[in-house]
């Protein structure tokens, strides 16, 4: 896991801990707005596990299908990969030789 996906996961789960902890420091708060917006926002946490979740068992099944098709196809798994390569290397080589001049 690279580091920005790890930022990331760490923003997401302080953000879900601030929201708890809120939560929490607010349930003996009375006022019907207060309960509104805890509601609101409990709503809200369950949607984002529910999401979260969803993202996650679709991230593992495309990486098993991937698996499963470098597995059949390995040799066109390997042409594609030095084809993207050679283009990604041709564009970058492109790039930094004009802004040389």
């Amino acid at each position: 896991m690279n580091k920005e996906t790890q930022a990331v996961k760490n923003d997401i789960g302080q953000l879900a801990a601030d929201a708890h902890a809120l939560m929490t420091a607010t349930a003996d708060v009375a006022g019907e707005k207060v309960g509104e917006a805890r509601k609101r926002l409990a709503a809200a946490l369950e949607r984002a596990k529910e999401m979260a979740g969803t993202v996650r068992d679709k991230a593992v099944a495309g990486a098993k299908a991937t698996d499963a098709a470098v597995h059949e196809h390995p040799y066109k798994a390997i042409a594609i990969g030095v084809g993207i390569g050679a283009i990604f290397g041709f564009l970058l080589a492109r790039r930094c030789s004009r802004n040389r001049d």
